[in-house]
């Protein structure tokens, strides 16, 4: 098998340095390079003709990958095909107009494939809204009201995102989900007018419960008066809701009615008892310090430390008031909180993924600093000044790149 033929094989140089492309039997004059000599003119048309190659290379790749569409790679063929015959470059131009009418046979299977892949595309359309409509339907029947409505609204900018299918069962499915969508509305209404009319009685029937409550406030009969509230909190869940606004409102009061209640009984089973009174100041202590020792900690491992030691301390202590419980929990909560953070933190830091990906990306600049580096060795070997300035700028660019990759990369080895 014979070498292939070199891009300046298909052109001389004439001795007043006009620069020829050889095509068959017949040859024309590509241009002239003053003030050069036939190696640097002829390699300046090369470069041309490679460029040019490049370029049908690309267009072939972007083709067979369907990049484009088949009658805008027709078209571009046909734009390349015109490019290469007026070309002024030196080398095989026949070669890159057989490829290029090579190229144009495929379109043919492109375009067959196309019309399958949309006919696909329409059923599959298709199937997707009659499962939407179904959905809706079967929505339309249930009583999902609050779900319902995201889940109609979700509906509804799909079928919109979807592409269009033809006029007739287009407009056949959206009649279904159309009226799914309404039925659902109508019974939606209906059933919030029968909530609202509920919530209504719930409310009347909250604020007889807290007129009840509000003498036991004060009362010190501590085990009847405790009988008491607690069936009205059977007669208050019982109640059902109001309405969000004037339920929290109500919770509120009697809620508070209770608590005035609770916490005088609690104060007075604190007077007599002294033990928990040390617990809840020694928890407070330890707390305290806890909080101090956790205080510009950054080691995952120290913090867990201090934190299971705290836990073993703070669990080995007795009841607390049940007054203090809730403020105390939050704290412990709190310190808890801080150490899942730190860490969430270094998980986040140390994510393997995250690492091999600033890996990848040093490695990718090292390679491309090193080829260019060829490239500048290469051109100042040829004496090639002005390429060699160009590697040298495209290596201060990657080098600076590399050195913001290191950067990201060093964050995951701290």
């Amino acid at each position: 098998m014979s070498e292939p033929q070199a891009p300046a094989d298909f052109g001389r140089v004439d001795a007043d340095g006009t620069v020829y492309v050889i095509t068959g039997d017949t040859e024309r004059s590509v241009g002239q390079i003053p003030d050069s000599t036939p190696e640097e003119a002829m390699a300046f048309y090369v470069r041309r003709y490679e460029n040019l190659a490049a370029e049908v290379t690309l267009l072939e790749s972007r083709v067979k990958a369907q990049a484009m569409s088949p009658e805008e790679a027709r078209t571009a063929i046909e734009t390349a095909k015109a490019n290469v015959a007026e070309a002024n470059a030196v080398g095989d131009l026949p070669a890159l107009t057989a490829r290029l009418e090579a190229l144009g046979e495929v379109l043919p299977a492109q375009i067959e494939a196309r019309k399958a892949a949309r006919a696909e595309q329409n059923a599959a359309t298709v199937a997707a809204k009659e499962a939407m409509v179904e959905e809706a339907e079967k929505l339309a029947a249930g009583n999902d009201w609050r779900g319902g409505v995201d889940r109609f609204r979700t509906l509804l900018d799909e079928w919109k995102a979807l592409p269009r299918i033809d006029r007739a069962t287009d407009n056949e499915l959206w009649h279904r989900f159309s009226s799914a969508r309404t039925q659902y509305t109508r019974r939606r209404k209906s059933h919030f007018a029968e909530l609202n009319t509920r919530r209504d009685e719930a409310k009347s029937a909250k604020e007889a419960i807290i007129a009840e409550a509000e003498p036991l406030a004060s009362s010190t009969d501590w085990g009847a008066t405790s009988a008491a509230f607690r069936d009205l909190m059977v007669r208050w869940k019982a109640a059902g809701s109001a309405r969000r606004a004037d339920d929290d409102k109500l919770w509120a009061r009697f809620r508070g009615i209770q608590d005035e209640f609770f916490n005088a009984r609690t104060a007075a089973q604190d007077a007599v008892d002294g033990e928990q009174s040390e617990n809840l100041a020694a928890k407070q202590a330890l707390v305290e310090k806890v909080e101090k020792d956790l205080e510009g900690v950054t080691d995952v491992d120290a913090a867990k430390g201090i934190h299971r030691d705290f836990l073993a301390q703070f669990n080995e202590l007795g009841h607390v008031p049940r007054n203090a419980m809730r403020d105390l929990d939050n704290r412990v909560r709190a310190i808890g909180d801080k150490v899942a953070e730190l860490e969430a933190e270094e998980w986040r830091r140390t994510d393997p993924e995250a690492r091999e990906r600033a890996e990848s990306t040093v490695k990718m600049f090292e390679d491309q600093i090193a080829k260019l580096e060829q490239d500048l060795a290469a051109a100042e070997a040829k004496g090639d000044a002005k390429n060699a300035k160009d590697a040298r700028k495209s290596i201060e660019t990657y080098a600076s790149w590399l050195e913001q990759a290191r950067e990201t990369l060093a964050d995951f080895t701290k």
